[in-house]
């Protein structure tokens, strides 16, 4: 078995974080593993509000222990760390380990919200993890963040952001814009590698449950990474992977919903 890691946070609905990771792993023939960073509650008696409890750094630590001192991956991903000392541990054990199949997702909001929950973050996020990224994968929001370009509105936007953040650090940076485009007639994200502009393109599936879809990339991303796959055809079949996966969204309640992973078997993508 092909062995992958997560380092993310855990949401307690399953649609998002280390829950969506897995489930992603599980569907590309992957032996999955997860690092819990922290844990992101919502409160139905307050219209899904979100609580976020972090895990203290030895219990990270000795995740992190089990996970790449005693068994060891072929590619791994980060998702919401939450905390400084979680940047500095993931930087440690992907470096220490040699991990080259390192997908860092810069997570910095839960879905719903449009402010970072740690801003003093960004910067140790930037200047820890972007060097030891073979991809990033920062949404509108996230580029902005560490590209300094408030409001990324237009493809041209999203590639001076591209360039910035690569100028970080980072050797891939995806971004993805998805439907958030104003007058997006179609689900339109960014691959740069220093080199050339990459659009990848798809249906846009116009539908408010999206939960967790941006880790399920990133996971996928790593995923094909784990099996080999080059990183334009890594991003390529991701993209196909999201695109099936919110093809089968649904409403999980009132408030939020995710996308499916599984939907994807009706596509044969592994011979």
């Amino acid at each position: 078995m092909i062995k992958i890691a997560t380092i993310a946070g855990s949401d307690a609905s399953g649609g998002a974080g280390l829950e969506a990771d897995l489930k992603t792993f599980e569907e590309y023939g992957l032996y999955g593993m997860a690092a819990v960073t922290l844990i992101a509650t919502m409160d139905p008696e307050k219209n899904w509000a979100h609580t976020v409890f972090p895990l203290d750094e030895k219990a990270l630590k000795a995740q992190l222990e089990t996970i790449f001192k005693g068994v060891g991956v072929a590619a791994a991903k980060s998702g919401m760390l939450g905390t400084a000392y979680a940047v500095a541990l993931t930087c440690d054990y992907i470096s220490s380990h040699k991990i080259k199949n390192y997908v860092l997702d810069p997570v910095m909001v839960c879905k719903g919200n449009d402010e970072a929950l740690n801003p003093e973050l960004t910067t140790a996020i930037a200047e820890q993890l972007l060097p030891l990224a073979l991809v990033t994968t920062p949404n509108l929001f996230e580029a902005g963040q560490l590209s300094g370009i408030k409001n990324i509105a237009t493809i041209e936007h999203m590639q001076e952001a591209a360039r910035i953040i690569l100028d970080k650090g980072a050797a891939t940076v995806f971004i993805k814009g998805g439907s958030k485009l104003p007058n997006a007639t179609k689900a339109v994200d960014l691959l740069y590698d220093g080199k050339t502009f990459e659009l990848l393109e798809a249906p846009l599936i116009k539908t408010n449950w999206t939960h967790g879809a941006g880790c399920t990339t990133s996971a996928a991303i790593a995923s094909g990474l784990a099996r080999g796959l080059s990183v334009y055809d890594a991003v390529a079949l991701a993209k196909r992977f999201i695109t099936q996966s919110l093809y089968g969204n649904f409403a999980l309640n009132q408030w939020i919903g995710p996308g499916n992973p599984s939907t994807w078997r009706k596509e044969t993508l592994f011979t």
